[in-house]
């Protein structure tokens, strides 16, 4: 049996069992997409946003790029955050890194990876903001944990100074932005508690006015 064709029987007895469970899920769903949240996660497969936090299709809306990352010249990402927010109407952007990141441990050596490097560039830039603290960190392994950490904190300032977001927030919109990271060893989400929900938490010089 070809793993292509071992896929699509997957699909039918996935489709099946659903509708053993739901008769009415797919038909509805079929009609309307009305997630609370947008997920922004890293491209690896072993990170699938849904299974993660146990949320069925139609609950959550997915972005997912090398290492997580939100940059403002990205249209990609910047249109579905767009449509996220103005359209499904999101209570909640979720920037979520894993630990073992290979984007991120690729940006921490001095070896040409090809194409990519030009987007590692700006994990590189994370790096360059904490520097001092991620090189005072003596084990490899660590360093790259912190740098994880620390990227996903980036992330969240950049969706936050968006002009959607901040939009959002002028309209009136309940909307908060988290910064998680996703243990590969044990299943677990780390919550940063670097939550933001308006723009009177952000430095002055990123409120638009």
């Amino acid at each position: 049996m070809s793993s292509i064709k071992q896929l699509l029987d997957n699909n039918r007895v996935w489709a099946q069992e659903l509708t053993r469970q739901t008769p009415d899920f797919f038909p509805r769903l079929a009609v309307q997409q009305s997630p609370d949240y947008l997920w922004i996660g890293c491209s690896d497969s072993r990170v699938p946003a849904n299974e993660i936090v146990g949320l069925l299709p139609g609950e959550i809306f997915v972005h997912r790029n090398i290492a997580n990352v939100v940059v403002h010249t990205d249209l990609n990402c910047l249109s579905v955050l767009q449509y996220a927010v103005e359209i499904l109407r999101v209570k909640h952007v979720i920037i979520c890194g894993h630990y073992g990141c290979g984007g991120i441990r690729a940006a921490l050596e001095n070896t040409e990876h090809g194409l990519i490097d030009n987007w590692l560039r700006h994990i590189k830039d994370v790096h360059r903001y904490y520097e001092d603290e991620i090189e005072r960190e003596p084990d490899p392994e660590k360093r790259c944990s912190l740098l994880c950490e620390k990227n996903v904190v980036e992330q969240v300032a950049n969706v936050c100074h968006t002009t959607i977001v901040q939009n959002a927030w002028k309209s009136g919109m309940d909307l908060t932005v988290h910064g998680w990271v996703y243990g590969l060893r044990d299943g677990l989400v780390h919550d940063l508690e670097v939550s933001v929900d308006g723009l009177d938490q952000l430095r002055a010089t990123h409120q638009l006015k």
